[in-house]
Formats: structure tokens, sequence, C-alpha cells
């Protein structure tokens, strides 16, 4: 698109000047032909007459070769505008078709995907790669590069502080060929251009552009317009999947513990369930509260309580199977499903919950401790909606009994062996691997 205006712009002052002295050799020619009339008018002599006949000839000659010279290149000139045109006209339908797509893009890799497809498209040869902030926004990662240039390997992640196109918010060139100030990241002889991705005032990633041509500071300006037209395309893709991303989590994490809420929770309990029914294996639920966490809140305050939450959270999430799923389940009140356990493995497990969240106590300086009630089924519950009451009814008693201790629930009548007879041939895994 770039070229066509330049082109067009070069096209139109050229066709001026010829324009120009088209007509001033017009104007001289006529005016000398005036003179020889003039002169034929005053002298009827042969040597005029021959005179006014070769003038003639000559102005005639002039005038057809300023023709074909004028036609020709304004013919060129056409033919170069229509294939510039062309192309621009190429380049914008396949930024269209990625704008497209990408409002289909549900992950960042469907994002990085299309942007591939594209980018191979227009900047054939070219190296690309993209990168991401995480979470944390500490850093950028790699999410995807290809066709990159043999001695630029891309980091798998790099500091914003390291860029200096994320430190300024702007297009920034690497060309080590032409001494360019280079950001502490680039270790390559390749040049490459970098550019923010930025959408509603935020920054989402980074696109390089890299090439190891022998003219590639001259190649990278020229790329500048396409590379920054990918690069908006992409920040209102990342912006979107982002802000989904967040939604998504705030629907279904805790706040202030980042474990899993209580909506989700019952979704999951019950999925379990479904599932443990169908393969004939244990469904287990720990459910624990923090003993005497009022005291803890109005001794220390409740920014020390918040603390000890999300610290009890870590131990909870540390010291599980990545298959269990710790919730808040309401206040300091948190519960664990445990599938494919039984009752006994999930109060073993439990009682090594209850360790490590007394060890909290050295490390905040107060006392910490929390009381457990495990329930299973079909052990010690008939269905999903026993299941958690039974818990509950077996923390109450831990909590009865004197607090910081785990109390199974009470076994249903026969329902051992039924157990172990439904799931005969297949030993559960334990809790404890």
């Amino acid at each position: 698109m770039d070229k066509t205006v330049m082109h067009a712009l070069a096209s139109r002052r050229t066709l001026r000047v010829l324009s120009v002295l088209w007509i001033s050799l017009v104007v001289t020619l006529a005016a000398a032909a005036g003179t020889l009339g003039l002169e034929v008018w005053h002298d009827a002599g042969g040597t005029l007459l021959l005179r006014v006949a070769f003038a003639s000839v000559l102005l005639s000659v002039v005038l057809q070769c300023l023709t074909a010279v004028y036609g020709g290149l304004d013919s060129n000139m056409r033919e170069r505008l229509v294939l510039d045109a062309r192309d621009g006209k190429a380049q914008t339908d396949e930024l269209f078709t990625m704008t497209d797509m990408l409002q289909s893009a549900d992950t960042y890799d469907d994002a990085t995907a299309v942007l591939m497809a594209t980018s191979q498209r227009l900047l054939p040869g070219w190296g690309v790669a993209l990168y991401i902030f995480n979470n944390s926004r500490d850093r950028l990662d790699l999410a995807g590069s290809w066709d990159m240039p043999g001695s630029y390997v891309p980091a798998e992640s790099l500091a914003p502080a390291n860029c200096w196109a994320l430190k300024r918010g702007r297009r920034h060139v690497n060309d080590p060929a032409t001494a360019t100030l280079c950001c502490s990241h680039h270790a390559s002889r390749a040049g490459a251009l970098e550019i923010p991705m930025m959408a509603r005032g935020t920054v989402y990633g980074l696109l390089m552009l890299a090439t190891e041509r022998a003219d590639s500071y001259d190649a990278l300006l020229g790329i500048r317009r396409i590379g920054q037209a990918l690069a908006d395309s992409m920040s209102l893709a990342l912006s979107n999947i982002a802000l989904r991303e967040k939604l998504r989590t705030q629907s279904l994490r805790d706040p202030l513990t980042g474990l899993y809420n209580r909506r989700y929770m019952e979704d999951a309990l019950e999925r379990y369930i479904s599932l443990a029914e169908r393969n004939g294996t244990a469904v287990s639920v720990v459910l624990l509260d923090l003993d005497n966490f009022k005291s803890l809140n109005d001794e220390h305050g409740h920014a020390k309580g918040d603390a000890v939450l999300r610290d009890v959270a870590g131990q909870l999430v540390g010291g599980l199977r990545p298959s269990d799923i710790v919730c808040r389940y309401g206040g300091e009140e948190l519960l664990v499903i445990m599938p494919d356990c039984t009752l006994d493995d999930a109060a073993a497990k439990a009682e090594q919950l209850r360790m490590r969240i007394e060890g909290l106590a050295e490390v905040h300086q107060a006392a910490i401790s929390a009381s457990f009630g495990v329930a299973s089924l079909p052990e010690t519950a008939a269905s999903c909606a026993e299941l958690v009451p039974v818990a509950d009814a077996a923390l109450f008693r831990a909590k009865r009994d004197g607090k910081n201790r785990v109390m199974p629930a009470d076994r249903r009548a026969g329902r051992g062996d039924e157990l172990r007879l439904a799931v005969a041939g297949r030993k559960p895994r334990a809790a404890n691997a």
C-alpha cells in the first residue's frame, strides 16, 4: 500500500514535468514556424521556401517523437500503478482475513497459528517470533517462532527491562551490521524489527521480524508498515483472549487464595461422583476448618489472617495429587475432592495435611492448626447430596473432641465389604502417591 502511494505521487510529478516540457517545446516550435512564415511573406526566394519546408518537417518529427516518448512513459506508469494497486489489495485482503480469523481464536495457540499463516504469505522468507506477557507480567514467554535465520535462536523468555521496544512502547530496529542500538537480549548478527503489541493502553506482547539479508537495515525499514499491521491485529486478539481468561478465572477461582470457588466445587464433585459410580471406584471428600481463626484475626489483624489463608492453601495444593481438587468452601473452611481414593487413604492424607498446616505456626509466630472431617462414597455416604454433610458432621466431632485432629466419618453398615467387591482386581491409587 505504501509503494502504491509513493509510485502514484512520483508518477504525477513526472507527468506534470513532461507536460510543462511538451508545452514549452510546442510554443517554441510554433514561434519559430511563425517567424519563418513571416520571412516567406516578405521574400519569395526559393531558399526561404526550402527553409520553411525543412522547419515544418522538423516540427512534425519533434512532435511525433514527444508524443511517442510521452505515451510510452504514460503506459509504463499506468502498468506499474496497476501492479502496485494489485499488490496493495492482496495485502489488504490478507490482513482482513487475518482479523476475521483472529475473532474466532479462543487461545494463544490459535492466535499464533493465524499469525504464522498470514506472515508466511505477506512476508515470505522472514523469520517471525511472538512473545506474550505471563500472568504476573514480569516476563514475556515465547509463544511461537518460525523461519528464523540460522544464527538467531529466540530465547524462551525475556525481561521487559532488556527490550528497548517495550521500554519506549515503539518499534525498534536491532541491526548489528549498521551499528544500531541493540537490545541486550539480541544475541545475533541478524537484523530484527521488534514491535510492541498494545491495545487499550496495555502491552500484551512483542512481535519480532528477523532477517540475515545484506541490506537488512533497509529491508527492515521497508516492512515496518506491514509489521505494524500484523502487530495491531494480534494485539486486539491477545487483549480479547486475556480478557476471556480473566473473566473465566474470576468465575471459577477465589481471589484471595487462588483456589477453586464453591460453584466450581459443586460441579466438579458431581462430575467425579458420576465417573466413580460408572467405574466402581471411591470418591473421598476432606473438609477442614482453621481452628480459632476469629481469635487470630482479632489478635493479629485481618491482614495476618489473609496471609495465613493463602499459606494454608499453598500447603494443601503442594501436598496433594494433581488430580485432587482444592476449593474454598466458605470463610476459613476449605474442601478437598479426592477421586479414586478410599476413606482410609483420604484420612491418612488428611493427617499429613494437618501436620503441614500446623508447621505454619512457626512461620507466622501465631497458633495455627486445623480440624478435618473425612467422608467417602460409597463407604460413608450413599449419594452426592449426602457426602459433604457427612464430612461436615465428622468435622464437627473433630472440633468437639478438642480440635487439631482428623475425624473420619462412620462407615455405613456393610459398605466396606461391598466396596472391596466392587473394586476387585483394581486397587485405587493411594492418596499418598
